[in-house]
């Protein structure tokens, strides 16, 4: 779940939050787990990346490592921008 967050909240400083504003990370109860949301006021909607991630190169793995870890994940209507969600199961 740490590993989600991190992805997720970098995620969001990196290409969601223009200049000037900032981001939420909200951590809710969701069954017998954790939802994590992170609420930014960016543009555009994030998606794992369809290219060979064997490449080298340090970035465009996050949502990735969150799709294969978490449960469930997705992306939810914000006005401005976006919620990127995901579900991880706690056993």
């Amino acid at each position: 779940m740490v590993l989600c967050v991190s992805e997720l909240a970098t995620n969001a400083l990196v290409h969601g939050v223009p200049p000037g504003r900032g981001f939420l990370v909200r951590l809710l109860p969701c069954g017998d787990g954790v939802r994590v949301e992170v609420h930014d006021s960016g543009d555009g909607v994030p998606a794992v990346p369809q290219t060979d991630v064997r490449e080298p190169g340090e970035g465009g793995r996050g949502l990735l490592l969150v799709s294969e870890l978490a449960d469930k994940w997705g992306v939810g209507e914000r006005a401005p921008g976006k919620i990127v969600w995901c579900e991880v199961g706690i056993t």
